[in-house]
């Protein structure tokens, strides 16, 4: 298991701005999994040292922001599955471009909608 990176703990910031209830979790969340396919890439989590109360919020988060990184030319879009009140894990997507899954710099940009 290993920390999370400085991206993840951005954009489960956000999803905690959404769902205040999870706040106390993100401290306890390790990367158990990182898998990537030719388009995108799963974070699985896992909790440790904490066993969250069941909480009956089941989501999938985004903020509709475009994560952009010096490897694609059109950048990530991301989707955060809460399920049972857990955060189980980010899926990044290309758009159509193949990635092998590294995020090195980053910059979040706001979708019109949200700015």
């Amino acid at each position: 298991m290993e920390a999370l990176n400085n991206l993840e703990l951005i954009l489960l910031d956000k999803l905690v701005t959404k769902y205040p209830a999870l706040a106390t979790h993100i401290t306890h969340l390790k990367v158990s999994k990182r898998q990537k396919s030719g388009f995108s890439m799963y974070v699985y989590f896992a909790y440790h040292n904490f066993n969250p109360q069941p909480e009956m919020i089941n989501a999938l988060f985004s903020n509709g922001e475009k994560i952009i990184i010096p490897q694609l030319k059109d950048g990530l879009s991301y989707v955060i599955d809460v399920t049972a009140g857990q955060i189980e894990h980010i899926e990044f997507s290309t758009y159509k471009e193949e990635w092998e899954g590294q995020i090195g710099e980053f910059e979040i940009v706001e979708s019109e909608i949200n700015g």
